[in-house]
């Protein structure tokens, strides 16, 4: 009789794998409310904020910094999907520009300690080529406005859209400074996005509170 062939591992599908990615989906989330409220928050805070041991926490992330690289790429995911989902079926440029930066907020706005911790574990550098695809997307849209006289600007395309990555990270540190209340953070970002690129305020201001209306709307 030839050898029986040894009892498999778990499969992804069986419980105890259910379970491991329960509590590295809870730890994720948990991570980012705590590092939110602390960006120097311990894997032993977020352990115990968790409710899991220390163990547990390493077990899925075997340093402080794998687990901030984890968030990130969380954070990536879910912007990526919202610039998406936001200016889809969209063709005007400045309302496509409106839809997708207010979907992105939605996530984005959840991961504000991103840019708090730009200066330790994550650069700002990694952060935009992770972003590499938003990015591009973006000045799609930007030169759509462009070449059809909706947006007006003497920078170069590329550079149109540094200038407005950064009013993004500056709205974002704002918030965290206290100096903008970040449930008017998003249309206010939208706006200013919008007339950095030559869009007249009122007509920018117009849009964006058209498009969050309608978005409300949708949503809620």
């Amino acid at each position: 009789m030839g050898a029986m062939n040894p009892r498999p591992a778990s499969s992804p599908s069986s419980p105890s794998s259910a379970r491991a990615d329960a509590n590295r989906r809870r730890i994720l989330d948990v991570a980012v409310t705590e590092l939110l409220r602390d960006p120097d928050a311990s894997m032993d805070q977020i352990a115990r904020a968790a409710g899991v041991v220390r163990r547990t926490v390493y077990g899925h992330f075997p340093s402080r910094d794998a687990l901030i690289d984890a968030i990130v790429e969380r954070a990536v995911e879910a912007v990526e999907t919202a610039h998406a989902a936001g200016r889809d079926g969209i063709d005007d440029p400045a309302e496509a520009v409106a839809g997708s930066l207010l979907a992105v907020w939605e996530v984005a706005d959840r991961y504000r300690l991103l840019l708090s911790l730009s200066h330790r574990s994550v650069t700002m550098g990694s952060i935009r080529e992770r972003l590499g695809r938003v990015h591009e997307s973006g000045l799609a849209m930007f030169q759509r406005g462009l070449d059809d006289g909706t947006f007006v600007t003497p920078l170069p395309t590329r550079a149109l859209g540094y200038v407005l990555e950064g009013i993004l990270f500056a709205v974002m540190e704002a918030i965290n400074d206290g100096v903008v209340p970040a449930e008017k953070a998003g249309r206010s970002a939208a706006i200013t996005f919008l007339t950095a690129a030559g869009l007249p305020a009122s007509q920018a201001t117009e849009l964006v509170e058209r498009v969050a209306e309608r978005r409300a709307t949708v949503t809620g």
